[in-house]
């Protein structure tokens, strides 16, 4: 299986979906990419290219210990990606789905995060369900520190699909542990505690031991021809 995983800014995809990317890569041997759009740090530290720099590296180590050698780090502006143009990012995404032809695409969920929006929009027009297209499964994830804190009636993320991330919950942890830059103490999402916690409850909703939640937005079955 070939799967695209798409994040907005480098560490999204470690808080929302870590334990499953490393059941992709490490666990089923699924062909497994990771993008990531923005640069992850104009915004956030301005004039400051050597952190950025370091958070590259945290970010390339963090898919490693998933498994995943297949990390690309795109330049979009870091919490400006709606000053872009719709139908550049539009063929950023275009031109990953037609290169892997993946089966599976995760994106994440649009919540009160602009940047997870506009990526999303993207995603839904990169992932069109034409005639011969390859992808059958399309999921948003829930990067912690943005969708629990997207307000009331607003996109709301009411997860209809769970992984147990049981066998990779360690290995999710230790690539979120890469991102020095992002940690934070408890309470706080962003802390390995909280991290837990989350998997502990979304397992507990749907009977494992832990479990990330996914919003299935569209999916095709078929069957081989007999």
């Amino acid at each position: 299986m070939r799967v695209l995983v798409l994040a907005a800014h480098p560490d999204d995809e470690i808080l929302g979906m870590g334990g499953t990317i490393a059941l992709h890569a490490s666990v089923r041997g699924d062909e497994t990419r990771i993008v990531c759009v923005t640069d992850g740090s104009s915004s956030q530290y301005p004039n400051d290219p050597e952190l950025r720099e370091r958070k590259n590296d945290e970010a390339r180590r963090a898919a490693r210990e998933l498994g995943v050698d297949d990390y690309v780090h795109l330049d979009l502006p870091d919490m400006r990606l709606d000053t872009v143009p719709h139908v550049d990012v539009n063929r950023l995404v275009e031109e990953h789905v037609r290169e892997l032809r993946p089966e599976v695409v995760y994106t994440p969920h649009p919540d009160v995060n602009r940047d997870h929006v506009v990526l999303f929009d993207s995603v839904m027009v990169a992932t069109r369900p034409v005639p011969g297209h390859p992808v059958r499964r399309v999921l948003t994830y829930a990067p912690t520190s943005s969708t629990e804190w997207t307000p009331a009636g607003r996109n709301w993320f009411i997860p209809n699909w769970f992984v147990d991330v049981g066998e990779t919950i360690e290995r999710k942890l230790a690539a979120f542990a890469c991102y020095e830059t992002e940690r934070r103490e408890y309470p706080h999402p962003r802390s390995e505690r909280a991290l837990r916690a989350h998997a502990e409850f979304f397992g507990a909703s749907c009977g494992c031991e832990y479990a990330e939640p996914f919003v299935l937005v569209r999916g095709l079955e078929t069957h081989p021809a007999p």
